[in-house]
């Protein structure tokens, strides 16, 4: 870079934040960093002065209420079904909550619902059908929206919930990671295994003995009303595939904020991406593609909308079609 080009050098209350970030940004960036969430606070300079604005990347539907409350102006999740579920007042959510999608960025996944083949089930709503105690698999940690998003579809398949399958004797064992142990299915431990994430995961799981329970056209009409969708998962995402198996979409990291955030604060959360787009990274590469980021598409579903003050920022950049 050459010194014409440099921005202008910053003030030195600029310094300690701007240090903080890009060292926090290392931290995050380095692969034995145990700690991957961030919350960041932010206010005039003065210690005397309350914190005027929070930003978490977080990944779980469990922070919703902090967005709405107004004590966090940006918040993420995963996935978008999660974010729209919340915005109709749908499955566990009594009222639809204000909130509205700033960008979302593109990830395509589903969550699968896997069987161990000599259990004989075949479908999601055979679980509910035969009322077996099945030990299921479940991500470790419980606010993760693999818990939402299963429980829902349980629900829909058959009006059932991992609390049901547990009242029936059977039991939620926690995998960390996204990993299934080999050993685990071949000694009978595990029968059911959920997850997203398939890409790491489920060819391992089809070469263990599990059997993917699809969502069919109909269960997929079901949920739809919710904010959930079926895709596909694809011989060319799973080799050991070999056709299109439908399940719960699990696409779209949303970042959003409250419906009444203030137009000036959300056009400077959508600048600040768009002047720094060539250094955040994303799934597919190094550089954010905004241009595709607040429109419909597998990767990035848009089922909440958008913010009125991203929306126009969007379309005055030329990013919005």
């Amino acid at each position: 870079m050459s010194l014409e080009s440099r921005p202008p050098r910053p003030r030195a209350d600029q310094i300690r934040p701007i240090l903080l970030f890009e060292m926090c940004s290392a931290l995050a960036t380095e692969r034995t960093w145990p700690a991957t969430q961030a919350k960041v606070m932010m206010r005039r300079q003065g210690s005397s002065n309350p914190w005027l604005y929070t930003l978490f990347a977080s990944d779980t539907p469990t922070d919703f209420d902090e967005v709405v409350s107004k004590d966090v102006q940006l918040g993420m999740v995963n996935p978008a079904g999660a974010l729209a579920m919340a915005t109709r007042g749908a499955g566990p959510f009594t009222e639809p909550l204000p909130l509205r999608v700033i960008t979302v960025i593109p990830s395509y996944d589903q969550f699968i619902v896997t069987a161990a083949e000599r259990t004989g089930i075949k479908s999601i709503a055979e679980i509910g059908e035969r009322k077996q105690p099945l030990k299921v698999s479940m991500r470790e940690y419980e606010d993760h929206a693999d818990y939402l998003m299963c429980n829902e579809l349980f629900r829909a398949a058959g009006g059932f919930t991992l609390d049901d399958i547990v009242k029936w004797g059977g039991s939620i064992h926690k995998h960390r990671g996204l990993s299934i142990d080999k050993g685990e299915v071949e000694r009978g431990e595990i029968d059911i295994f959920c997850e997203e994430g398939i890409h790491i995961w489920l060819g391992n799981a089809l070469e263990y003995g599990m059997r993917i329970l699809p969502v069919d056209d109909a269960l997929a009409q079901k949920i739809k009303p919710l904010g959930m969708r079926a895709s596909a998962t694809r011989p060319q995402d799973v080799h050991q595939l070999k056709e299109d198996v439908k399940s719960l979409d699990f696409s779209g990291w949303p970042i959003y904020t409250h419906v009444d955030a203030p137009d000036d604060l959300v056009r400077a959360f959508c600048a600040a991406l768009d002047a720094r787009k060539e250094r955040i990274p994303w799934e597919g590469g190094w550089s954010l593609p905004l241009e595709r980021m607040c429109n419909e598409g597998p990767d990035t579903p848009q089922d909440t909308p958008l913010h009125k003050a991203a929306e126009a920022y969007w379309r005055e950049v030329g990013y919005l079609a």
